[in-house]
């Protein structure tokens, strides 16, 4: 995986190299198929990204701003992929390079500053991690153990060992103290 990783990013740095938007018309008219949702994201908040009049089926965005590389995929005639801003961020404009089949594209993304809230929907709909840890260990039956163990108390075994064992210890005790009386005495 990670070797597949430093490939597909190296392949994206050759393309932008080999197709730098050389002329401002060209800057411009790359720029104008890359949509950021929210427009100013504050730091540590999640993106979506669009890239309008791809043939590709899928593309990698690339920023310094962003956790990972974004994965665009198609979707309704566009690419679309999501991605979150890095928490450590300065507020600023980046640029977002979008290698798209034989083309790259160049666009940017101003993010806002830290304790603003970004405007639209911040969080996904589902839950980016786990929201409850797994129960691990121990199977399902040693819990209905446990809690049938609790709601019974100690059965009547357990109260004939109890009342044994503390007549054996009442005993030691009497037995102890008249063997010093009697050795005091004698």
């Amino acid at each position: 995986m990670g070797s597949l990783r430093f490939t597909l990013c190296t392949g994206l740095l050759a393309a932008v190299a080999l197709f730098p938007a050389a002329s401002p018309a060209s800057a411009e008219d790359d720029a104008a198929g890359l949509t950021v949702t929210p427009a100013s994201p504050a730091p540590g908040s999640d993106v979506r990204l669009r890239v309008a009049d791809c043939a590709e089926r899928t593309a990698i965005a690339v920023s310094a701003v962003f956790v990972a590389d974004v994965r665009l995929t198609a979707s309704g005639g566009t690419l679309t992929g999501e991605s979150r801003i890095r928490s450590t961020v300065r507020a600023g404009t980046y640029d977002v390079r979008v290698a798209c089949g034989d083309t790259g594209r160049v666009g940017t993304i101003t993010v806002g500053q830290q304790g603003r809230r970004p405007a639209g929907p911040a969080r996904p709909d589902t839950p980016a991690s786990p929201v409850a840890p797994v129960e691990a260990g121990g199977g399902g039956a040693a819990r209905l153990t446990a809690a049938e163990t609790r709601e019974t108390g100690p059965g009547t075994g357990h109260v004939v060992t109890g009342l044994v064992l503390a007549g054996a210890a009442a005993g030691a005790v009497v037995l102890g103290g008249v063997r010093r009386r009697s050795r005091r005495s004698g």
